[in-house]
């Protein structure tokens, strides 16, 4: 089967979820013998038409200059390209900037939309961007023969909103299982003695009540505040908090090895988000066996269920931050039902299993 996958910056990643996701599938794809094509932006740092195996597409992208509106030309770049290509199934990674062009998909092609979580709820975006992406994804669901949603609540939602049926498969991780005391040091941390969130520095990813608690609870331990922080809200956050030396910006980080063993040896991972379905920073973190403290929401909850800690006010962030003791047992249970989670439910084998189970099971089947 020859598989197109749009919708995302390219592999291998040096962006975001979406990307991961595609790196992911593409390689698990590949190694169970299907063809399979993704869509690179052509100022990607990797430069080459074949990755391990993926073909790779590169299409112009002018979002260095044109900022968010290049995104909208760089998904016509790739639907035109794709209408060429001979595919089976094409595989579409979210609907915010190419649902516009839906209609230009391929009609002899059988398209597939994932469908990511509810952007339009995102608090950065005005009245008039949130209702354009209400309708983009209204376009998203017309212009696909079939859906995929990452978590039950956004499977519930796309059901009740636009009498959508979609296929759940839940976003994946890789369990980590060797780490490296001596990371810690490129930070001047000590293993168990800081805390950290991971997160772009928006208002829904709670970061500001989160360092609110820390600034209540007064702890000295580093707080490690991981994402670009050089934004209007990021410039904020620091002037906000600048009277609190324990509250450190170390700004992105892209290495996974860095990234998980900083989510292994901390105290306690905050895990903020508010809009989305299963996000890819949780499942990591779960897969870095951290003990979770996240925002009480259902999408939370229906991961984490009863092996977390929950916040929702600045006030319960403070106090876990002073009460939590790492080492007892109950924490300690916590995290290895998480661990176990992502073995037997959400680890990349398993999920890239379902892509094909679904691929296979759509081809040829169209709805448009």
């Amino acid at each position: 089967m020859k598989i197109a996958i749009i919708g995302t910056r390219g592999i291998p990643n040096h962006y975001g979820g979406f990307e991961q996701c595609a790196e992911y599938l593409a390689l698990g794809l590949v190694k169970k013998g299907h063809e399979v094509l993704v869509y690179n932006s052509h100022n990607h740092p990797y430069q080459k038409n074949k990755w391990n195996g993926v073909d790779l597409r590169h299409c112009y992208d002018p979002e260095y200059k044109l900022g968010t509106a290049g995104q909208f030309i760089y998904d016509l770049n790739c639907i035109l390209d794709v209408r060429k290509q001979g595919c089976d199934v094409i595989l579409q990674l979210g609907y915010t900037s190419g649902s516009v062009w839906g209609w230009l998909l391929p009609k002899k092609v059988v398209v597939t939309t994932n469908m990511d979580g509810l952007e339009w709820k995102r608090t950065k975006y005005s009245n008039k961007v949130r209702k354009f992406l209400q309708w983009a994804e209204k376009l998203g669901v017309k212009y696909s023969d079939h859906l995929i949603s990452d978590s039950i609540g956004i499977q519930d939602y796309l059901k009740e909103k636009y009498k959508a049926d979609s296929t759940f498969i839940a976003y994946g991780a890789t369990l980590f299982k060797q780490p490296t005391i001596g990371v810690l040091k490129s930070y001047d941390l000590i293993a168990y003695q800081y805390d950290m969130l991971i997160a772009r520095l928006e208002p829904e990813n709670s970061i500001e009540i989160i360092l609110d608690g820390v600034a209540k609870a007064n702890v000295k331990r580093p707080f490690l505040v991981v994402g670009k922080h050089e934004t209007t809200y990021g410039n904020y956050l620091k002037e906000k908090f600048e009277a609190y030396p324990q509250i450190k910006f170390i700004g992105g980080i892209y290495n996974i090895d860095i990234l998980n063993n900083l989510r292994y040896y901390a105290n306690i991972y905050f895990h903020g988000h508010t809009v989305g379905g299963t996000n890819p920073s949780l499942l990591e973190a779960m897969a870095s066996n951290s003990l979770m403290c996240a925002n009480d929401n259902p999408f939370n909850r229906y991961i984490l269920g009863e092996d977390a800690i929950y916040f929702r006010t600045a006030d319960e962030v403070a106090n876990h931050l002073k009460s939590v003791r790492y080492e007892l047992d109950k924490y300690q249970m916590m995290r290895k039902n998480n661990c176990d989670k992502i073995t037997d439910i959400y680890d990349w084998e398993l999920i890239v299993d379902q892509y094909e189970q679904h691929l296979l099971s759509v081809k040829g089947v169209f709805t448009r």
